[in-house]
């Protein structure tokens, strides 16, 4: 399933956060959005999974206009992984999993055997089935992203949107997480801080500044040392990693412009 963002803006308090983004994240892709705070990233995402409705443009899956589909049927497209994480929620860690499952079910219907298996499942693959009957509130920031990880695999949609799905993650689960979006090969817009990750899992990159889209395309094309300081204004290099062939960011800290 495609997801073809056309000429959105998004205007909050007045101003516009983002300006007439047009990009494309084909069927089967991972398509990655990197920027410096403020930048707009989150917000687009935003439009993609309809907590926001563009002020302009439109978002497209498969060619269909998202705002004209219902609700239950974008539930069964797109899964989503926000910022926002509803720490003080009152379930436990697979009553929230279940919760992706929502969007597959009859009203009030009970879990059938194909939601239980997918609950199983995605737990698995994020390392928290031991964790099952925690309280989703007394987990650990990281424990948490994981588990909110499962939901969003549980659900079993063919697009995936994640906001940063690395945050309060250790490498190894960072390296995990990066791992599975790999392993899962479904359509998926994700933002990212870290260029490295970035580079590593993504297959094109789209560069957000003030709103607008700088750059696009393959992580290699993209990642140049020039573009680096224009957008985040550090000063870079970009080698070749020497395990994997990707491109690998090198920064210098003591280059760093002082406010």
């Amino acid at each position: 399933m495609s997801v073809a963002i056309e000429d959105v803006r998004v205007a909050l308090g007045g101003r516009d956060v983002v300006a007439g983004v047009t990009l494309l994240a084909h069927d089967g892709e991972i398509a990655g959005l990197v920027g410096p705070n403020g930048s707009g990233k989150s917000t687009l995402l935003r439009t993609v999974y309809r907590h926001l409705r563009p002020d302009a443009g439109r978002v497209l899956l498969d060619g269909d206009d998202l705002t004209r589909l219902p609700p239950a049927r974008v539930a069964r497209r797109i899964a989503a992984l926000p910022q926002e994480r509803g720490g003080d929620i009152a379930l436990t860690v697979r009553e929230m999993v279940a919760m992706g499952r929502i969007p597959h079910q009859r009203a009030f219907a009970a879990e059938g055997p194909a939601d239980v298996a997918a609950v199983d499942r995605a737990l698995t693959q994020v390392g928290m089935a031991a964790a099952v009957d925690r309280p989703f509130a007394a987990l650990s920031g990281g424990e948490r992203q994981r588990v909110l990880l499962a939901r969003a695999f549980a659900q079993d949609t063919r697009v995936l949107v994640l906001d940063e799905p690395t945050n309060h993650l250790d490498i190894r689960h960072q390296m995990e997480l990066l791992s599975l979006l790999r392993a899962h090969r479904r359509t998926t817009l994700v933002a990212l801080h870290d260029l490295n990750a970035a580079a590593s899992v993504c297959d094109r990159l789209h560069v957000l500044a003030d709103g607008t889209l700088l750059a696009s395309g393959p992580p290699a094309e993209v990642l140049t040392a020039e573009l680096i300081e224009r957008v985040f204004g550090v000063h870079a290099a970009v080698t070749r990693h020497p395990l994997n062939g990707d491109p690998l960011i090198a920064f210098d800290h003591r280059r760093v412009p002082c406010d």
